[in-house]
């Protein structure tokens, strides 16, 4: 092949893996190869006004395609920027290359003007990072790159390209990248030793993440819980893993306190692990998590998920589909008659409890959406009549989620996605993300007044490419989740309850979202009571463009 300068070459090989969009923040030390991409009009640069922004609608685009995103920083200051929103896209396994520019190798000796370890910095919040130092290896570690972000488990990944070096020719050829399979699955003898450790539990716990979504094994999950009578809990669960109306779904596992998921997991007498970690809380249970003697089997294709932080009885490094599959069947010829007719005894019980719960809850919603005038309900029920089947959901409304989603249940795969990591602002962006993976499905991201205040300028991106996704600020004029976190501490304290600290309030001054949605060209309404509800989705749906509703949850403070 020809010499051509590396930073061509960088963008030939994006071509030829198909890439579509560039995501990113320009800066001067990148200016050489994004100055080229006007040779490569099949990669669409996809402009932001700051990084995290970039970051998350990579984040989105990546889910929603579970093929690489490509993202573009600026050196130290556009990577700080970042660094949050990568840590989001990490734990939510989102494969995301992203390529840091920076002055160049001559310039590391002298302490320059945003210069920095970048490498270092994105250790942490990455799966893999790495410095390009000669332009006849650009091409190679970007394939590394790829080939590190798409395999499971996947996650973001970072390659720094000094500007002298993308400068340099290069004769490095083109070739795909090369992704290993990963559908292994384990022997008949280690599936059997499974089914035997879990055939005997009374109270069987399965507890599944994200894994299962990626290794498509929603199905074999479900078959197998059906089998075994179990309760299925989401943990890392950001992913339809299983509808939420099967009947063995019994919801999420606490993101916050261990002790609230150890309720649940310490009376199990037989737990199954597939496709997370045990367990991913913010102030994690330290000990008791499963009850002695209880037996824990862990199965993911994440070697470090395995055992992570308590010890397993056997652990099964397999793809989750296929061994779902063998290890339902093994169970199936273990239990026996006796035994099969209690698993499906204790599915019938435990879905009509379910089912009572459901319907004592829309109980409530109605009471209180009649007490307090609030639109949240029947806003929700509007989005779930009028929204088309195949709409894609994008979720970080946090407290006002349960709500929601009691109409618009989760049910099939790559319909609904929900934050994760705790990096607030990544449902504007990553709704935006998702609409250009799926341009012809209506796309709804939903955030809160808080959390979209960390991103709210991606609404001009949504109005400079003509994005039609759809947005609803769920509006409460605070931090709700902070105050209901303190509520807990308390409580776990032996605190009084009192006054909530000021610093959650963001009432004062209330943010007009309508005139600001507007002012970055984005059409938007305000929806104050239930009966405006039914015309502010309609509206929203028929608008050609990006929309925006503020959806009032919460009266706000005095």
């Amino acid at each position: 092949m020809d010499s051509r300068p590396a930073r061509t070459a960088l963008l030939e090989q994006l071509q030829a893996e198909g890439v579509r969009y560039m995501f990113g923040n320009p800066g001067t030390v990148e200016q050489g190869f994004l100055d080229e991409l006007r040779s490569f009009p099949s990669i669409q640069y996809v402009l932001a006004l700051q990084e995290t922004t970039a970051v998350g609608m990579a984040d989105g685009y990546a889910r929603a395609t579970r093929t690489p995103a490509v993202l573009q920083l600026h050196s130290g200051v556009g990577l700080g920027n970042g660094i949050g929103m990568l840590y989001q896209a990490m734990r939510g396994h989102a494969p995301i290359v992203t390529l840091v520019g920076e002055a160049g190798l001559r310039y590391d000796g002298l302490d320059a003007q945003m210069a920095a370890d970048l490498v270092g910095m994105a250790k942490p919040v990455t799966k893999w990072a790495t410095r390009v130092v000669d332009p006849d290896s650009t091409l190679r570690v970007l394939r590394r790159a790829f080939k590190v972000a798409g395999t499971p488990p996947y996650g973001p990944v970072l390659v720094v390209l000094p500007a002298d070096v993308m400068d340099r020719t290069t004769a490095e050829a083109v070739v795909p990248v090369s992704y290993p399979d990963t559908r292994a699955v384990p022997d008949a003898e280690t599936v059997a030793r499974a089914a035997a450790l879990l055939a005997g539990a009374e109270r069987p716990l399965v507890i599944a993440g994200d894994g299962v979504h990626f290794a498509g094994a929603q199905p074999e999950l479900a078959h197998l819980a059906e089998v075994w009578g179990a309760d299925v809990y989401g943990a890392d669960w950001a992913e339809v893993n299983l509808s939420a109306e099967h009947p063995t779904y019994a919801g999420q596992l606490g993101h916050m306190f261990g002790e609230q998921s150890r309720r649940i997991t310490g009376v199990a007498d037989g737990v199954l692990l597939v496709g997370t970690y045990a367990l991913p809380e913010v102030y994690p249970a330290l000990d008791g998590v499963f009850a002695e003697g209880a037996p824990v089997v862990h199965i993911d294709l994440d070697t470090d998920a395995i055992a992570k932080n308590f010890p397993v009885d056997l652990g099964l490094v397999a793809d989750p589909k296929g061994t779902l599959e063998l290890l339902a069947g093994a169970l199936e010829r273990q239990l026996g008659a006796g035994r099969r007719a209690r698993a499906e005894e204790r599915l019938r019980r435990r879905a009509t409890e379910r089912a009572d719960a459901l319907a004592g809850a829309k109980d409530r919603d109605r009471c209180a959406c009649e007490v307090q005038g609030l639109p949240t309900v029947a806003f929700a029920q509007e989005l779930a009549r009028q929204l088309p089947r195949d709409a894609l959901l994008f979720d970080e409304a946090l407290t006002a989620s349960p709500e929601i989603f009691r109409y618009l249940p989760p049910t099939v795969p790559g319909q609904w996605m929900q934050t994760r990591g705790g990096s607030l602002g990544v449902g504007i962006p990553g709704a935006l993300g998702a609409q250009l993976a799926h341009p012809d499905r209506t796309v709804v991201g939903l955030t809160g007044d808080g959390g979209s205040m960390y991103t709210f300028q991606a609404l001009w991106t949504a109005a400079r490419y003509g994005i039609p996704a759809k947005f609803v600020i769920c509006n409460n004029g605070s931090y709700k989740l902070l105050e209901n976190n303190i509520e807990e501490y308390w409580r776990d304290q032996s605190i009084e309850a009192h006054e909530q600290p000021e610093i959650f309030d963001l009432s004062r001054p209330p943010i007009d979202f309508v005139n600001l949605a507007r002012s970055l060209g984005v059409a938007a309404v305000r929806v104050e009571k239930p009966g405006q509800a039914a015309k502010a989705v309609a509206q929203a749906l028929a608008h050609r463009g990006p929309f925006l509703v503020d959806l009032v949850t919460a009266k706000g403070r005095d």
